[in-house]
């Protein structure tokens, strides 16, 4: 592990690398810190730059940017009392309070040391049970693979905020779409309609620049000029040392940072869920514990720490999944599982076998970026706060261009650009019906693997789906998913003043 550790460090502190990552930490900080723009964005847009890259290059690249859009999310959450991502909404309760109380650098400074040592925590968890998970995932076969699929598809759906139903029909709409084209086991035409363009499938990197950037775009555009946007409140540094806060106030916090640390690790890895549900469920477990509950959402800097240590700790927990069992835990994770796709690699357990040092260059990459997101959030803050003052009306014509040259340096074929407009309406349809785009894309990269390991199960037991139960694994997980369903059933019927249910409305 440690040689492996050393050659992956050894790659990222070479020139050409580590100009990546301080490209991607600062570009992804611009995206979380804006409202509107996402890390999800961000990693769609940069991922067709790295297909001239090696990918150790690449994915050191991509992880850059999920880093530092995840954290930058709480610039804009505490100037502008507006989350610059949904992982920094529970930062807005306490922040902007505390900015408004003349603390707005503490506040600031709160955030992006409890975001690195969230982001830190979950990297190092991240080191020692991937391997572990790994090993233990060799032992997998076509049973295991399909009910962990739809155990996913089901606990995002089921989970998914407002409406099961809408979850599930998004999911199942993912996993048609994803049927497009020629059958894995088969291999006859489905739903091409006699277009040679169809025969292919949609490219998972269409799909994603079509349902959350040009959606997001679309969404924005659709508002209009707003003048009266609030603006960047000017800050001083003058008279501050360190980050604003003092060791005592920072010891005090370390059991809550512990907790919220905990709990978005532990989030983070169920597939589909995210930072933004961590990040408020941390936040409603501190308050719960705090000795003065009743000064959160006042300015309470624990309100702060509980948000952005968990939201950052689900960093390390969404990219287990994915490196360990080829799922994406979260969307910007779907994003980086197509990142290794195009380089030909494969997600997985045998990921750690046949690509070591690669696993350990990411791991390297994501320790570095870490360190860089520390640095630039706190010396570059007062350049991020203009940022924050771009038009929208300026800047989303040029993340439209991005999107269009993407999905055409894909395979120089104009049928990937309409694909992106197409998905784009699909998006922003979902936006104002209200439904998820999560639990689509999360059906449409789960579904190919679902049907074929169901195909292969099903052959090797000729044509027995009982293999499927007497399974142990598998028949633990197809259990979890009917559970999920009913209990949300049960929920449905008889609501009750629970935290999820509190997460849920919000």
């Amino acid at each position: 592990m440690l040689d492996l550790l050393q050659q992956g460090f050894g790659a990222v502190f070479s020139i050409h690398i580590m100009l990546l990552m301080c490209i991607g930490v600062a570009v992804g900080i611009v995206f979380g810190a804006v409202p509107g723009l996402s890390a999800t964005m961000a990693v769609a847009l940069c991922l067709p730059l790295t297909f001239t890259m090696g990918p150790h290059a690449g994915l050191s690249l991509l992880v850059a940017l999920f880093i530092g859009a995840t954290s930058g999310g709480l610039i804009s959450a505490i100037l502008l009392k507006i989350p610059g991502t949904p992982s920094s909404i529970a930062t807005v309760f306490d922040g902007g309070p505390m900015m408004e109380k003349g603390e707005g650098v503490k506040a600031l400074g709160v955030g992006i040391v409890f975001s690195f040592l969230g982001t830190i925590f979950s990297i190092i968890a991240l080191m020692f049970l991937a391997p572990q998970l790994a090993k233990f995932a060799l032992r997998f076969g076509p049973q295991e693979y399909f009910s962990i699929a739809v155990f996913s598809l089901t606990l995002i759906a089921t989970l998914s905020a407002g409406s099961m139903v809408k979850g599930l029909f998004a999911g199942a709409l993912g996993f048609a779409v994803s049927t497009v084209g020629i059958a894995p086991v088969e291999a006859i035409r489905r739903f091409t309609f006699d277009f040679a363009e169809l025969n292919g499938g949609f490219a998972m990197l269409t799909v994603m620049i079509g349902m959350f950037a040009v959606a997001e775009i679309i969404k924005v555009a659709e508002r209009g000029r707003q003048p009266t946007a609030k603006k960047a409140e000017p800050i001083s540094m003058k008279n501050i040392k360190g980050f604003g806060f003092s060791m005592r106030e920072f010891r005090e916090q370390i059991p809550n940072a512990t907790r919220s640390g905990l709990i978005g690790l532990g989030v983070g890895i169920l597939p589909g869920i995210g930072a933004g549900t961590s990040n408020l469920l941390a936040y409603i477990i501190s308050k719960k514990r705090a000795k003065d509950p009743d000064s959160y959402g006042k300015g309470n800097m624990g309100g702060v720490v509980a948000s952005e240590t968990a939201n950052n700790a689900g960093i390390g927990g969404a990219m287990l999944p994915l490196m360990t069992l080829g799922i994406p835990g979260d969307t910007v994770t779907a994003i980086l599982l197509g990142g290794f796709l195009i380089h030909g690699i494969q997600p997985g357990p045998l990921l750690f076998i046949t690509q070591g040092p690669l696993v350990y260059t990411i791991f390297a990459a994501l320790l570095v970026s870490t360190v860089l997101m520390l640095f630039m959030e706190f010396y570059g803050l007062r350049i991020f706060i203009k940022l924050l003052d771009i038009p929208k009306h300026i800047l989303l014509p040029i993340i439209l261009v991005l999107c269009v040259v993407g999905a055409f340096g894909l395979s120089s074929r104009l049928f990937d650009v309409w694909s992106i407009l197409v998905f784009g309406v699909l998006g922003y349809a979902f936006v104002k019906a209200g439904i998820p785009p999560a639990p689509f894309i999360i059906g449409f990269i789960l579904g190919p693997m679902a049907e074929t390991n169901l195909r292969r199960g099903l052959m090797m037991s000729d044509g027995n789906f009982t293999t499927f139960l007497t399974n142990p694994i598998s028949a633990t997980f197809l259990g979890l998913a009917v559970a999920f369903v009913i209990w949300q059933l049960i929920s449905a019927i008889r609501p009750k003043k629970s935290v999820i249910n509190q997460i849920i409305r919000t």
